[in-house]
């Protein structure tokens, strides 16, 4: 599925968009904080340091993510100041 730009959104998809991303964003890093306990418990078992990548790589989607949300708030401040 293509995803529109949001100034070809109207509102109530702006509103869902942004509700949908405010909770991925919270479940990652939910996600990758249990992920670097895990991987400090390991690591401090085992050997398995190279694991420790996986929570900084998941923090560059929820970078992505907020930058999508920032631009998603925009829009719709600017529709309710128009």
């Amino acid at each position: 599925m293509k995803t529109k730009k949001t100034n070809e959104m109207s509102v109530e998809e702006l509103l869902k968009m942004q509700k949908t991303i405010q909770s991925t964003i919270k479940i990652l890093i939910l996600v990758a904080i249990i992920l670097l306990l895990l991987i400090v418990l390991l690591f401090l078992m085992k050997d398995f340091f190279i694991l420790i990548l996986f929570p900084f790589m998941m923090a560059s989607i929820m970078i992505i993510h907020s930058n999508s949300l920032k631009e998603i708030q925009h829009e719709i401040a600017s529709r309710d100041l128009e």
